[in-house]
């Protein structure tokens, strides 16, 4: 029981940073890990997944009620993403983490500099006309990402917000907004695979998963509440702590 309440609590702290910035798996998963270091990694990474597929879909069930999301753009984002992101888990034996760590850290301290100096980035929404180009950068956007969601993983939802503010000029709230519909496709994408081969442990993932709404749910509230700009400074924290953990893990290995 004491095990279930500890990642529970981890559990709600990563629903509510989730919901408003992505990231929570840099929560839960060294929670369960750690809390739970006997259990088979994969049982481990399943349980973290339905989860979160909770939390991310009672998330973007609020967003969707409260911000004006724009479906042109994601239906085709989060229908490549769940197919590509098969693609990754497939190809993660080839790709060893060693040889992603590096690359990735270099992106999200780019990502870090630029939202930094460019100081109104992602605080107007001024979202661009949907067209057919925006729809086939929107496919490619989340083939890219959900390929990296399954071969890798962290920093996916700070990746797809940057790149929603980037390329469709979005703010940081309806960014956030949108990359929960994508991450619930790669997640959804990952459970196929979990789930029929037994990789989940319901008895600990679905008191987790009760957790992670309750942390979405205020995540979102806080994230409609307070506005893009709570979510922009978030957001740069949550990339200063993945660059912290990437460089800690380059030098730990």
């Amino acid at each position: 029981m004491m095990d279930i309440a500890v990642l529970s609590v981890f559990a709600f702290a990563a629903g509510l940073i989730d919901a408003a910035v992505g990231g929570g798996g840099l929560i839960q998963i060294p929670a369960l890990f750690n809390v739970l270091p006997s259990a088979q990694p994969a049982a481990l990474l399943g349980s973290n997944k339905l989860a979160s597929v909770c939390g991310t879909a009672f998330a973007a069930r609020s967003f969707i009620r409260k911000v004006t999301l724009d479906w042109g753009l994601i239906v085709p984002a989060a229908l490549s993403a769940f197919v590509m992101s098969f693609a990754g888990a497939a190809t993660v034996s080839l790709v060893p983490p060693s040889v992603m760590r590096p690359a990735v850290l270099v992106l999200i301290v780019l990502m870090a500099v630029y939202t930094f100096c460019k100081k109104d980035f992602g605080t107007l929404h001024t979202p661009a006309q949907v067209g057919r180009k925006e729809q086939c950068l929107a496919v490619l956007i989340g083939g890219a990402i959900g390929f990296y969601d399954g071969l890798f993983g962290p920093g996916t939802g700070s990746f797809l917000i940057f790149l929603f503010i980037r390329f469709f000029a979005l703010d940081f709230l309806h960014a956030s907004a949108s990359a929960k519909v994508v991450n619930i496709a790669t997640n959804l994408a990952a459970l196929v695979f979990f789930v029929p081969t037994g990789n989940v442990l319901y008895a600990i993932a679905l008191p987790m998963a009760v957790c992670n709404i309750l942390g979405a749910l205020t995540g979102t509230w806080l994230a409609v509440r307070k506005g893009a700009g709570f979510v922009r400074g978030l957001f740069l924290v949550l990339l200063c702590v993945l660059i912290a953990k990437l460089s800690w893990d380059l030098l730990a290995g």
